[in-house]
């Protein structure tokens, strides 16, 4: 199976299972919308829950605000999002598509990549283990003639975004002889320069309304709290604002199913340190970050960082934390140091003093900032990328059977327990709902009776349930009850007195922020 065919089975899952649906489908969708099912939702509850405690619980210097969609217009313009929040469109004059054109360059450097890693397979496939990898990129011919044509766009590309060098762009693009996926040619119209912001009115009568606009971002929510926050909190330098909350962006091209969505959700933290010490709490937070995404136990190979080489215009250094979905290694989270930027033109355009009085050093300043930022939707994404699994099953008589499994983390999953009565009669229904009722407060738990147990098997483990409660006639005899375990379909058999202990070790979102 391709990983291209693994996505499209991934998307048809989701709907299929009660995760993600397309927005207002019954009038056949909004572009690059998407609607939370009911096991989504809570799948993106339990992550929001997993970020909020390790910020807001285990670093007795972070807390957390809920701030405004809606913002003073001028708060853009400070953040430079009004000036400055663009990105570069093309269009193909056959298709009539319209691209980004950065995009388009990355597509083409990630194939020259892609060429590489072929020819690097090849070779060590041919020489085994006596194989030196390093050696081969810096001497086979292909591979460095290959590598230096894919660096030397590269660089021309980050170039030419830094001076805002357009008609430099569409040059690369016609240099490279990139064509549009659609109709194959290289027709493309001038590159120009595209905002991304959504702009509303707000106000009762259309000609008194002010222009206001829809967040591309939650930071500026913190940033304008944020002398809120220290005085009210007493906070000291250095400690951290977190929060989750829905942005909006006006994206040229938005793809790759929920990956990127015109409306989002992110979960931020902004961490006020003094200047000069940015660096030291940015090489921290990158550790942290990283080790919060691996220790949900998807494999540490699956992660890398991306140290941006073109930054932001508030920014002093710059990584990603990429995870390799079906479509490739693409970005989940960034860590930045914003270094006085924010602070310092909020400060500039409200006239408001934003300075800190630092008691050990007796200073007023303006504190730096290093930033943590990820898509709720794109974790969202990562998780049932990682945890969908196709398995084939022997059964006792020896003919195989296939399943579908989302071996999501237990303290993820929407459903922790899944209670089945064995048979619809002779007292099993009415014991399974009393374990029921008695667990339903501690843990999200379904009931079913519907079907044969092997199906229920299956329909759980399709939403990614861990663990399955069976009440058969010998738990009327003794008060023993089945577990049987998702990702090895094992079972156990134990007390029923004991459920809630057991449960509450296996599914406790503690062992995760424990683990970080």
């Amino acid at each position: 199976m391709t990983q291209e065919e693994l996505f499209k089975k991934l998307i048809a899952h989701s709907k299929e299972y009660g995760f993600v649906f397309p927005s207002s489908e019954i009038y056949d969708g909004l572009s690059a919308v998407y609607d939370y099912g009911q096991n989504g939702v809570e799948l993106k509850n339990n992550i929001k829950r997993y970020w909020w405690e390790s910020m807001t619980r285990l670093h007795e210097n972070i807390v957390g605000i809920d701030a405004a969609i809606f913002m003073h217009p001028t708060t853009w313009v400070a953040s430079g999002h009004v000036g400055a929040f663009n990105d570069p469109l093309i269009d193909n004059k056959d298709s009539k598509k319209r691209y980004r054109a950065d995009v388009l360059i990355e597509d083409w450097i990630q194939k020259q990549e892609d060429k590489i890693n072929k020819e690097v397979e090849k070779a060590r496939k041919r020489f085994g283990d006596s194989f030196n990898e390093e050696l081969y990129r810096q001497t086979n011919p292909r591979v460095t003639e290959i590598t230096a044509k894919k660096d030397e766009v590269n660089h021309r590309m980050v170039e030419a975004l830094q001076q805002n060098n357009l008609p430099e762009i569409k040059k690369i693009i016609e240099d490279c002889e990139i064509a549009c996926p659609i109709s194959g040619t290289r027709n493309w119209t001038e590159v120009r320069q595209f905002n991304l912001m959504f702009e509303t009115k707000l106000g009762s009568v259309s000609d008194e309304a002010n222009t206001i606009y829809l967040r591309p971002e939650t930071a500026q929510g913190i940033f304008v709290n944020y002398l809120n926050v220290q005085k009210t909190g007493r906070m000291k330098i250095p400690f951290g604002i977190a929060q989750i909350g829905k942005a909006f962006r006006n994206e040229i091209v938005a793809r790759q199913f929920i990956f990127r969505m015109r409306e989002f959700e992110q979960m931020e933290m902004q961490f006020f340190v003094r200047p000069g010490e940015e660096m030291k709490w940015y090489e921290y937070w990158k550790e942290k970050r990283m080790s919060w995404h691996r220790t949900m136990g998807f494999g540490d190979d699956k992660y890398r960082f991306h140290k941006h080489e073109k930054l932001a215009h508030y920014a002093n250094a710059a990584s990603d934390i990429e995870f390799e979905f079906p479509f490739g290694f693409k970005e989940v989270e960034g860590i930045h140091s914003r270094t006085d930027f924010d602070l310092s033109n909020h400060q500039k355009h409200s006239g408001k003093k934003l300075q800190y009085f630092d008691p050990e050093t007796g200073e007023s300043y303006v504190p730096y900032v290093i930033e943590t930022s990820i898509g709720l939707d794109r974790t969202f994404l990562l998780v049932l990328s990682a945890a969908y699994h196709e398995e084939k099953i022997t059964k006792e008589d020896g003919s195989t059977d296939e399943r579908v499994v989302l071996k999501i983390p237990p303290a993820l999953a929407p459903v922790k327990l899944a209670i089945f009565p064995l048979l619809k009669k002779d007292g099993l229904p009415e014991m399974a709902r009393k374990i029921m009722d008695d667990l339903k407060f501690d843990f999200a738990c379904q009931y079913e009776e519907k079907d044969t147990i092997g199906k229920r098997y299956r329909r759980h483990d399709a939403i990614g349930t861990p663990f399955c409660i069976t009440i058969d006639h010998q738990t009327l005899e003794d008060e023993t009850v089945t577990i049987r375990y998702r990702d090895t379909m094992e079972q156990e058999r134990v007390p029923a007195s004991r459920l809630r202990e057991i449960m509450t070790e296996k599914v406790s979102i503690t062992n995760l922020l424990k683990q970080i």
